[in-house]
């Protein structure tokens, strides 16, 4: 009995040391994990799945990625190892006291991460807000991303707005409609139209094609962390000018290999969007539907990150 119990003592401080080892290396963990930032806001990411780190920047802003997880993490965790961030004041995030949620300070936040988690270059995947915050950081940090994938991903927030407000007032049903001022100001009538369609419970024609997949992603959400400090702080912020710079002209100086796929009818970022991308390595997949490839066409999105990653491992003379 004591031989066995010292057996397992030994066994059991060697996995505690191996651990450690880890850590100290900066090892990827699997599962939740927490950083504190160099500003003290504790940060929560859950890592899953095989093959190339890779960073998912969620939208929102502010909507955390649990959502993602739960739904599309099959189809991404096929082919990644996958890094859920939930960015500062967002789902199981902590909030900033200080209410610092400018963009200099997410990409920094990043940028920390990836330094934590001892990891020399990602994948860096956004979904749409978030791809402000992804373009910010491979204009930053360009050596450490190893390729980019924007699945309906903004670059311009202005022209998204625009198109969403346009598409989703066309929703609206025609009795009682009221006149849409094209003099107001882009985020009055943004705002308006978003408050019409989420009391005429026509949101979700927005985002999804099915509106199956509209009942999904609610019952998926219960129960989530629902921090939403970064949502309701940032559009009141004067950190808000930063997110709105079209950086579609910037992008042509980012070399990386980049995936871009694209809903046909997403008109919450605009079905044209992405023919305003620049990146000199970009590879661009339509497919069908609206704001959430991922999730409603995952053998599609499956298909193109497939032969992303498989490119990404291929020495570069050789790509």
């Amino acid at each position: 009995m004591m031989f066995s119990t010292i057996l397992r003592t030994a066994a059991l401080s060697a996995l505690l040391m191996s651990g450690v080892a880890a850590a100290q290396k900066g090892a990827p963990v699997t599962g939740l994990t927490s950083v504190t930032t160099s500003d003290g806001v504790a940060l929560t990411a859950n890592i899953a799945g095989q093959g190339l780190p890779c960073l998912f920047i969620h939208g929102g802003p502010g909507s955390g990625s649990e959502i993602v997880e739960r739904l599309a993490g099959k189809t991404l965790e096929r082919h990644f190892r996958m890094v859920y961030l939930d960015q500062r004041g967002s789902g199981r995030s902590g909030s900033d006291p200080r209410k610092n949620y400018a963009l200099d300070r997410a990409v920094l936040d990043l940028e920390e991460l990836r330094e934590r988690l001892g990891i020399e270059q990602w994948v860096v995947m956004s979904h749409s807000f978030g791809g402000i915050i992804a373009t910010a950081y491979a204009r930053k940090y360009p050596d450490r991303v190893r390729g980019l994938v924007l699945v309906n991903s903004i670059l311009n927030l202005p022209a998204s707005m625009e198109s969403a407000a346009a598409y989703g007032y066309s929703l609206l049903p025609a009795a009682g409609k009221p006149p849409m001022d094209p003099a107001l100001p882009l985020p009055q009538r943004f705002g308006m139209v978003m408050g019409l369609l989420g009391q005429a419970k026509l949101s979700g024609k927005l985002m999804y094609s099915d509106p199956a997949t509209e009942a999904r992603v609610a019952s998926a959400m219960q129960g989530l962390a629902s921090n939403r400090d970064y949502a309701t702080t940032l559009f009141q912020s004067p950190a808000i000018v930063a997110y709105v710079e079209d950086v579609t002209p910037a992008s042509a100086a980012l070399t990386m290999p980049v995936l871009v796929i694209s809903g046909k009818d997403d008109h919450m970022i605009g079905p044209d969007h992405h023919k305003a991308f620049r990146f000199p390595n970009q590879k661009v997949v339509l497919v069908p539907g609206k704001h959430f490839s991922m999730i409603e066409q995952p053998a599609e999105v499956g298909t193109a990150l497939e032969a992303f990653a498989a490119m990404l491992t291929k020495p570069a003379a050789s790509r």
